[in-house]
């Protein structure tokens, strides 16, 4: 099985063994597919009865907003999933598109062989079952981030939540986006231009500093979300 050290990363598969994962690949009729870059892997509103699991490339999950804008919901790498909400949905449709960034990998795994129990009552399908509530408990909360950075009232508290939550996942002040400009408009839902003009006025403002998708979140800006941890906004 290629791409095996992929599926290693995906929480679905954590705490199997390696040498277990091609056969239960097997037995759950797992599939893989390419797709080249722009491809879409899923569109919106598409019925999606299997979990996917990205081996190779990246993806991002995008939604039209009433005016027909596209907005980045999230992003997808090796190891991560595709529409896994919604497989494990039962007949709802999926509410975003899926799409390659670059060329792109994935495995298919039909939802119904996951959540079947095994004929074989093995413990590594146990573990899979156990992990899969894991990975749908991981998914909501990475809407849940987004929704946060959504909800802030302006340009700036939306950029300030965004980036102060990179910077708890990364564990430094320094740090690189996967976004270009274009793309961090569009997943804080902001104008472009006005988001290159408050980066500006922020820079000048000694809040954050940046070159291109680098940033570096300075004393002032983690004051200010101290401050507003403690007036009960939590960024």
């Amino acid at each position: 099985m290629n791409n095996l050290d992929s599926l290693c990363q995906s929480r679905l598969f954590s705490g199997i063994s390696p040498n277990d994962i091609p056969k239960m690949l097997k037995c759950l009729s797992a599939t893989r597919k390419e797709y080249a870059k722009d491809e879409m892997v899923v569109r919106e509103g598409d019925l999606v009865d299997d979990v996917g699991i990205i081996l190779q490339g990246s993806a991002q999950s995008t939604k039209l907003s009433v005016t027909g804008k596209q907005i980045i919901v999230s992003l997808h790498y090796p190891g991560g999933y595709t529409a896994v909400l919604t497989a494990a949905s039962r007949g709802r449709r999926c509410p975003m598109s899926v799409q390659a960034i670059e060329p792109l990998e994935v495995l298919f795994i039909p939802i119904k062989n996951i959540l079947s129990r095994c004929t074989k009552l093995c413990m590594a399908h146990e573990q899979l079952l156990g992990n899969l509530f894991d990975s749908i408990a991981e998914r909501a909360l990475e809407l849940h981030d987004r929704n946060d950075c959504l909800i802030m009232p302006t340009i700036r508290d939306k950029v300030l939540t965004y980036l102060t939550r990179v910077m708890r996942e990364t564990g430094t002040e320094t740090f690189t986006i996967p976004f270009d400009r274009e793309a961090m408009a569009e997943y804080l839902d902001v104008d472009r231009s006005a988001l290159s003009r408050e980066l500006a006025w922020m820079k000048r403002d000694g809040l954050i500093d940046f070159y291109r998708n680098e940033f570096k979140l300075l004393q002032k800006a983690v004051e200010k979300m101290f401050t507003n941890r403690q007036a009960g906004q939590v960024y």
